[in-house]
């Protein structure tokens, strides 16, 4: 947060202005107000679960990508998830081949 006024250890200047003071206040009220959205947004269930959905779509495109021949994405956390996600999907195909395999052994 910027200051208009000096700080406590330096006062040798002039005190603020109530009109400077009044700003002052308004300009931290905004800044307050701006952050209770962001963190009220970011903790919203409904955000939460597009950003859930978007990046298992992203993590999607870049498997795709992968199996494709372009390799991994450059961007550490989007690898990450690519990865995260392609060995999901290989524990799925596992399950999957067990259970089966259970079922036609008896």
């Amino acid at each position: 947060m910027s200051r208009t006024t000096p700080p406590p250890d330096d006062l040798t200047g002039p005190p603020p202005t109530p009109a400077e003071l009044r700003s002052e206040v308004e300009h931290a009220r905004r800044e307050l107000a701006d952050a209770i959205d962001a963190l009220t947004t970011r903790v919203s269930p409904s955000y939460q679960a597009s950003q859930l959905a978007r990046n298992t779509r992203q993590a999607a495109e870049d498997v795709g990508g992968l199996l494709s021949g372009d390799g991994l994405p450059a961007h550490e956390r989007r690898a990450r998830n690519a990865k995260i996600l392609l060995g999901v999907a290989a524990a799925g195909v596992v399950t999957v081949a067990v259970l089966v395999i259970k079922v036609v052994r008896r």
